[in-house]
């Protein structure tokens, strides 16, 4: 009997075991995308009637503001009777003026009468008010349905001041004007009486800031010195740093330069030794009292304080 044969086979197999290899995510599954749906044809009735209404409201309101536009601007009721020249006028009335020419204010509101006064541009109106140099503040107001009532409130003179001649500003001669104390130079009105000092040291040219300036530190001045202030007759602000005051002084007037600080003390201690400064200077008429220690007379005499 021969012998058993046998036969071995040889298999290559991987180095790693396919079992602890990483799964791969699954694939998620494929819907198919959904068409949007159309909107029913009730839906699209509905948002046609909606702008439609929209539409028709706005058109119904611009009609209707045109309407009401020309109702109030033509209609007979609301028109402002009277005329610029007809004084008084109980439809159009004009309140605080004093020394405001009424006339320039009528003039203002010249093209209103004879017609509705829904048509009066009220801040117009009011603007060109205030360019007026009396007028400090303006309001106007519409009464329904016809009438218009102007408030004024007019500036206050703090002093006088002697504008010198300037061909280039208008002024060939040196003129008067008053001032308030926002340098605001105002005309003298016809008739008027004020009990002021002049000031010096203000000119035309100036702007309004530094006419501001100047004025404001001639005001601090007789705030300070109130007790003599009915007795100081011309103020030069020509030097902020040396404000100069003519006064009286026992029935004489005076020519004094205060500098820029203590008006009171060194006005008091002037007025006090007076009577020993004109027994001895009978004939000085100006003196610096810039220094708190001594009196100066300008003709180089002096008076210890």
């Amino acid at each position: 009997m021969g012998g058993k044969r046998s036969a071995q086979l040889n298999l290559m197999l991987p180095d790693d075991d396919p079992a602890d290899a990483p799964a791969e995510p699954p694939t998620p599954p494929r819907s198919r995308a959904k068409e949007p749906r159309r909107p029913s044809f009730g839906a699209r009735v509905r948002t046609v009637l909606v702008w439609t209404g929209a539409g028709l409201g706005l058109a119904a309101a611009i009609v209707g503001f045109y309407r009401l536009d020309q109702f109030l601007a033509s209609d007979a009721r609301f028109v402002l009777p009277g005329t610029p020249e007809a004084r008084p006028n109980p439809d159009f009335r004009i309140e605080g003026i004093a020394r405001t020419p009424e006339a320039e204010v009528m003039r203002v509101f010249a093209r209103d009468f004879g017609r509705s006064v829904y048509l009066i541009p009220l801040s117009e109106r009011r603007r060109r008010l205030m360019t007026i140099d009396w007028v400090k503040d303006a309001s106007v107001l519409r009464h329904w349905p016809n009438r218009v009532s102007v408030r004024i409130v007019e500036r206050t003179p703090v002093a006088f001041v002697v504008l010198p001649a300037s061909p280039a500003n208008g002024l060939p001669v040196s003129q008067t004007a008053l001032i308030d104390i926002d340098g605001v130079l105002l005309r003298t009105p016809p008739r008027a009486r004020f009990s002021l000092p002049a000031l010096t040291g203000i000119a035309a040219s100036q702007n309004a800031e530094a006419r501001r300036a100047r004025v404001r530190r001639a005001v601090d001045l007789l705030e300070e010195a109130k007790l003599y202030a009915s007795r100081i007759s011309e103020i030069d602000v020509n030097d902020p740093d040396n404000m100069v005051i003519l006064m009286t002084a026992h029935g004489r007037a005076v020519r004094l330069m205060l500098g820029d600080r203590r008006f009171l003390p060194r006005l008091s201690n002037f007025l006090n030794h007076y009577p020993d400064i004109a027994h001895r200077l009978p004939n000085a008429r100006t003196f610096d009292l810039r220094l708190d220690d001594h009196i100066t007379a300008e003709d180089g005499g002096t008076d210890g304080r």
